[in-house]
């Protein structure tokens, strides 16, 4: 069969695009596993087509699907539905599939209100999903279909749930099929959220890849050229043995990459962050949520402050770049709680801070606290809004104090990353030499010419540049240390002294491109040639 699966567009801009500029993995599982069943299967990322009407146009006269399915996050859920009607109106005789975790909780309501979309599939989709198109491929009922909530008359029908795939290595590598950069070792979570959907959509039980799998995955995608990644795993780390045998297979296979992962503030130790630190782990992002005690149990985190307070020191010490989650405007949430989350960020010294106000999804506890304290259906999600705020629901909350919350913390954030900077510990371990260098000379320069600017003075910024690439040189020699050192004087206009740093950076790094190219453009400057020679 021709198969089209899509990936649809959200309804708003957002500021950060990687966000959900790549295709769920899922996506990419399924689309293996067609192939290797003899399907032709056309994967479409089409997370920026909502401007780009001439896109759809050209695929609705190109394609010759026999079945489009689509997967719905909960914010794209209004792209999935304007894009699956113009499908079943240029092809009104194919069935138009839904899957994802959007709708998989919204799946009677999808079907309720939108008549052109046929079937969800819930959950997982390798073994439901193959199974539906053998069954419409040999005009077989697929009714009875484990997995599936379909129409039965004018009622929605929804089978029992399919059974979870227990051995995660069986299914085929998408990496020999499609080219991406997030990658997933696990599915399933073992905390309880009150604000999170996945433990429902997975399952209670946390299931892994082998670490021949996993790194086989990295290895193919290496040979592709990709060198950055993303776990996206809801904790990576959970199973310190399993982290350290992918960790030892991706220095043994000497894979030259950098990648970020997410973890839990309990599921770290110094043996764990420093074999991922050697195996390429730059950044580790840790769900916070609130620095009041009392707010992380309405959300069921039941972290202690002093085991985020270890879990950032630790991670910040092994030169991985530690995130913090914040989520603001939660039950309960005051003046009080605000200057508790403002406390413990300034003693945590988080590099980088990704604020959130709450929402209420389909799937999660809050929601359906929600639904049963005011009587709302899944019909609300019939407008256009991508999320539901809690503040919205809540008397003691208002849409203004809620914004100011959101100012306050990121204004005292962003009065405090200097002294965060400077506050820089790291471990006295010659093996990470290098490592410390490249994440002191890394962080340079992104509060020289990536976010900080935005937030930080020019003077302020250039001067922590200035000392964090000094401080990666005492370390190791570093060829970005010395090209940012060199950008820093050029900019400056102190030619002399940026040549002198690229030809110190040269002596070391000959074959660098990038000190060679800022070494021209200074002695162009400077009127000299290669050998430091006056030109005329």
């Amino acid at each position: 069969m021709n198969i089209v699966l899509i990936y649809p567009y959200f309804s708003i801009d957002r500021v950060h695009v990687e966000n959900i500029e790549a295709p769920p993995i899922g996506l990419h599982y399924l689309g293996a596993q067609l192939k290797d069943l003899g399907h032709q299967v056309e994967l479409l990322n089409w997370h920026d087509v909502r401007d780009k009407p001439a896109v759809v146009r050209d695929a609705l006269e190109t394609l010759t699907p026999d079945l489009v399915g689509f997967s719905i996050f909960h914010d794209n859920r209004w792209g999935g539905i304007r894009l699956a009607k113009l499908f079943k109106d240029r092809f009104p005789g194919i069935p138009i599939v839904f899957g994802g975790i959007g709708a998989t909780f919204l799946d009677d309501h999808l079907l309720r209100n939108f008549p052109w979309i046929d079937i969800i599939v819930r959950g997982e989709g390798e073994r439901t999903f193959p199974e539906l198109i053998a069954r419409l491929q040999a005009k077989k009922s697929y009714q009875d279909l484990p997995g599936l909530t379909l129409r039965a008359g004018d009622a929605i029908r929804r089978n029992q749930d399919a059974e979870r795939i227990e051995d995660l290595d069986a299914l085929p590598m998408p990496a020999s099929c499609y080219t991406f950069h997030h990658l997933s070792l696990s599915r399933g979570c073992p905390g309880r959220c009150t604000f999170c959907g996945s433990p429902w959509f997975w399952g209670p039980q946390v299931r892994f890849h082998s670490a021949e799998y996993f790194v086989r995955q990295l290895e193919i995608l290496y040979e592709k050229g990709q060198r950055f990644f993303y776990f996206s795993d809801d904790t990576f780390t959970l199973r310190k043995k399993l982290v350290l045998q992918i960790c030892s297979l991706i220095r043994e296979k000497k894979l030259d990459i950098a990648w970020a992962a997410i973890s839990r503030v309990d599921c770290i130790d110094g043996e764990m962050l420093k074999a991922m630190r050697l195996a390429g782990c730059i950044q580790l992002s840790f769900g916070v949520e609130s620095g009041s005690e009392q707010i992380r149990r309405v959300l069921n985190k039941k972290f202690k402050a002093e085991q985020i307070r270890r879990a950032f020191s630790l991670t910040v010490s092994y030169g991985i770049l530690a995130r913090a989650y914040i989520i603001y405007g939660c039950p309960g949430e005051s003046r009080d709680t605000v200057e508790d989350t403002i406390r413990l960020l300034k003693e945590i010294r988080p590099l980088v801070t990704i604020f959130h106000v709450l929402s209420l999804f389909p799937g999660t506890y809050l929601y359906d606290l929600f639904k049963s304290r005011t009587g709302a259906t899944d019909d609300i999600w019939l407008s256009r809004e991508e999320d539901l705020c809690f503040f919205e629901i809540d008397s003691n909350l208002s849409r203004e104090t809620v914004l100011e919350i959101g100012r306050r913390l990121k204004k005292e954030l962003q009065k405090a990353v200097p002294d965060f900077i400077r506050a820089l510990e790291l471990v006295d371990d010659e093996e990470l030499y290098p490592c410390h260098a490249a994440f002191l000379s890394r962080l340079a320069l992104t509060i020289d010419r990536g976010d900080y600017p935005h937030v930080l003075s020019a003077d302020t910024s250039r001067a922590l540049a200035r000392e964090l690439y000094r401080r990666a040189l005492d370390f190791a020699p570093d060829a970005q240390a010395y090209w940012g050192l060199g950008l820093l004087a050029r900019d400056e206009n102190d030619y002399q002294q940026a040549e002198a740093i690229l030809r110190r950076g040269r002596e070391v790094f000959p074959q660098d491109e990038l000190l060679s190219d800022l070494l021209a453009e200074v002695l162009v400057h400077r009127g000299t040639d290669n050998t430091g020679q006056r030109r005329g």
